[in-house]
């Protein structure tokens, strides 16, 4: 065991727990969880393997502060390092579920298969996904590997039962990403939406299995997961759901974040004893925690970047280059995101940019346009996590990928195009 990264781990928690202090009992601390968070970064840069673009934010946004600074506007220095504290607080607390949401070891040899199987594996990564995001899907796609090579329908179902989770799950970095730049945002709206899309994105996705003889979906062979841990996420959102139906003022990433801690820290005793549970506790803290560096290092640096070209918007005074913000303005937005993504910038990246520069624009509509963005470039672009995860994991090639989904890409953005013209009107923007 590596001291330094043991070390850093530590302090990710420490930035956790700080942070979770800090919002109820003295806000001004949460600088110092920032700070904590970025010591930590600073500990495991090194191990970063593909740097390029952090140390191109970094430097851009050095360049941006000067600009700021020899032209006398202002620089928000506790933003820099506190923007996307939230949202990393989100990300430690869910990855804790890890420890007790994996399902048991599947004692089956045989894999089940057909049209039932894939309806079945696909809402068990879907939903499992939703509360322990990629580890549902690592979970999966091994059991299919030890098997075989990826066959295109397990690739389009493993990437498009994930990445559709983007759309509603508040247990998502994606909502975290939201929530944070469009705090004002309507969840109950953000919710019902999001299902419909994810509704929607299964629906084409099977339709498309169906359809295409060469996918050969009779011979499917799936992974259902066991619904037996269905009450992790049963749990989590009736604790949250309860907690912001009496205090309504606390925010739900904080909620979520809190309760799935506790939630483990409560459970894990129960199903491993208290010694195992100590264990499994300090294992995470020292080696989970750490991996997380890369996209640590992505919401810690896209944050500083973001407030440093905001500084720079908002010193020149300018004026959004539209008079609404309205379903066209974001089918726009949405298009751009997009684009961006496929050439290789984080939607993160993007949102940190233009977040506070959108302020005083409709925040659920922002929020919904966000959450689209993210979910349509994961399963998509060859550039993001999971795209990546599965190219270096599974050795599938990433134009493979982007050649099964970038049809479905596009039917998803016609879908949100009209879902944000009803929803605009629903608001009477």
């Amino acid at each position: 065991m590596n001291k330094g990264t043991s070390f850093a781990g530590i302090l990710i928690f420490l930035s956790f727990l700080s942070t979770i202090y800090s919002y109820f009992f003295n806000i001004e601390l949460l600088i110092y969880s920032g700070a904590i968070a970025w010591v930590s970064l600073m500990i495991l840069f090194s191990s970063i393997k593909k740097k390029k673009m952090l140390l191109i934010l970094f430097s851009l946004s050095f360049i941006a502060f000067f600009i700021s600074y020899i032209n006398g506007f202002n620089i928000n220095i506790i933003k820099v390092f506190t923007v996307n504290q939230y949202l990393l607080t989100l990300l430690i607390g869910v990855g804790f579920l890890r420890l007790i949401a994996i399902p048991k070891k599947d004692k089956q040899n045989k894999l089940p298969i057909g049209k039932v199987s894939f309806f079945k594996t696909y809402l068990g990564v879907h939903l499992f996904g939703s509360v322990i995001n990629l580890s549902s899907l690592i979970l999966v796609a091994d059991k299919f590997y030890k098997k075989a090579p990826l066959t295109n329908a397990q690739i389009i179902l493993l990437t498009r039962a994930f990445a559709s989770d983007a759309y509603w799950s508040p247990f998502f970095v994606a909502f975290a990403a939201a929530i944070t730049y469009a705090p004002n945002l309507s969840t109950s709206i953000i919710l019902v939406n999001g299902i419909f899309l994810a509704l929607v994105a299964f629906l084409i996705s099977y339709l498309e299995v169906l359809k295409n003889k060469e996918l050969n979906i009779d011979d499917f062979r799936g992974y259902p997961l066991s619904f037996d841990t269905l009450y992790l996420p049963i749990c989590l959102a009736f604790f949250v759901l309860l907690t912001n139906h009496y205090y309504p003022e606390i925010k739900v990433i904080i909620l979520v974040s809190s309760f799935a801690v506790l939630l483990t820290l409560l459970v894990l005793p129960i199903k491993k004893g208290l010694k195992k549970a100590k264990e499994k506790l300090s294992w995470h803290i020292k080696e989970e925690l750490p991996n997380m560096k890369m996209e640590m290092s992505l919401f810690l640096v896209a944050g500083m970047f973001g407030i440093s070209i905001s500084s720079i918007l908002i010193g020149l005074d300018l004026s959004l280059p539209f008079e609404k913000f309205d379903w066209f303005i974001a089918s726009i937005l949405l298009a751009i995101f997009i684009i961006l993504a496929f050439v290789g910038i984080h939607p993160i990246i993007t949102i940190a940019i233009i977040g506070d520069f959108l302020s005083s624009v409709n925040h659920t509509l922002l929020a919904v346009t966000f959450l689209m963005a993210w979910s349509t470039t994961v399963s998509t672009s060859p550039f993001s996590g999971l795209n990546l995860t599965i190219v270096a994991r599974y050795k599938v090639e990433g134009k493979r990928i982007f050649k099964l989904n970038i049809l479905y890409a596009l039917k998803m953005y016609i879908v949100c195009v009209l879902c944000l013209f009803l929803l605009s009107n629903f608001l009477q923007l």
